[in-house]
């Protein structure tokens, strides 16, 4: 049986009901009020003392009536104050939950909001879930994660523990065997993602988690390199992939999609320099050059490839193979 002291609300809803209570003017004593909360006595005289001395509300304890009240109106529960736009970020971050579902995070993050919004509920006078249809998220290719295998890598990465797991490469039919001290998991480019060191290939590496199956612990742990941080680790990185090369990439866009391009942030290092002709130049700095490759092929002939001549080539390889898939 579970003990009965495990069932009680926690006390920012046992103060939020006390002052409920109290502004529908109710007959709030002890009594009534340990058996509304489930509570024992000494639990709701240390509440009332709080909310008295500590959130500075008007209650006394009237003895004519053996019971306690508000002497003066209360609107709302002192609780977190915001403005207009902190309440409509707020909104928005309640949308944006949807891009978690399927992870641990996604039912966590529920209930913080609405524990803020509970205690928000005397402050708004409108309903969050008729503003939300005013707000809306759309990704493209939202990437699949077994709950199981996030659950697992999660914890791991949280203690430091060495995982086991079999992991396919991109176009190969068959899975290996890899284990990896996991150091951070990253939702980049609408996909999870596990950066882990490989102790027998001496380095780091990134896994996606769609191709990571049969996850077990070694039962070894492991320290944390202390200079690693995801930013750094992705600072030379379009989206996942970074390298160890330093290139300068410099790509000049049209008039007609230059707009497009200022209007996002694209990488911490882009610098952006209007031309003559109403087009735009963007320069970045790079690690590796596949997914930069394939980003400027999504801008078709509105992009053209400056720098580094490497780039350069590779855009003419896949075009020239474009032109001969598409030759008839």
């Amino acid at each position: 049986m579970i003990p009965r002291a495990s069932l009680s609300r926690p006390p920012l809803e046992r103060m939020l009901r006390i002052h409920e209570e109290l502004r529908c003017n109710a007959l709030v004593n002890c009594t009534r009020l340990v058996k509304l909360l489930e509570v024992c006595r000494r639990t709701v005289v240390r509440d009332i003392a709080f909310m008295r001395d500590r959130l500075d509300l008007p209650i006394e304890f009237d003895p004519r009536i053996q019971a306690y009240r508000y002497t003066q109106p209360v609107n709302a529960f002192p609780t977190v104050q915001v403005t207009e736009g902190e309440l409509l970020a707020l909104l928005v971050a309640r949308r944006a939950l949807e891009q978690y579902r399927g992870t641990p995070f996604h039912r966590q993050l529920e209930i913080a909001f609405d524990k803020l919004a509970a205690g928000l509920k005397d402050r708004i006078s409108f309903s969050p879930a008729d503003e939300l249809r005013a707000v809306s998220f759309k990704n493209i290719g939202l990437g699949k994660a077994d709950l199981t295998v996030f659950n697992a890598l999660s914890s791991a990465v949280l203690h430091q523990a060495e995982v086991e797991f079999d992991y396919r490469k991109p176009g190969e039919e068959g899975a290996a065997r890899r284990r990896v001290h996991p150091y951070h998991l990253a939702h980049r480019e609408n996909l999870w993602y596990l950066i882990a060191f490989d102790p027998e290939r001496s380095a780091m590496r990134t896994f996606a988690l769609p191709r990571i199956t049969a996850v077990s612990p070694t039962g070894a742990g492991f320290v944390r390199a202390p200079d690693f941080s995801p930013e750094k680790f992705f600072a030379n990185a379009l989206g996942i992939l970074g390298g160890d090369r330093n290139y300068l990439v410099v790509i000049r866009f049209n008039a007609g999609v230059a707009d497009r391009v200022r209007e996002r942030e694209w990488h911490e290092s882009q610098e952006m320099r209007a031309l003559p002709t109403g087009g735009l130049e963007l320069r970045l700095r790079l690690g590796a050059l596949a997914e930069i490759e394939r980003w400027v092929l999504g801008w078709g002939s509105a992009a053209e490839v400056i720098a580094p001549a490497e780039l350069r080539a590779r855009i003419r390889s896949t075009v020239n193979a474009l032109a001969s898939t598409y030759a008839d």
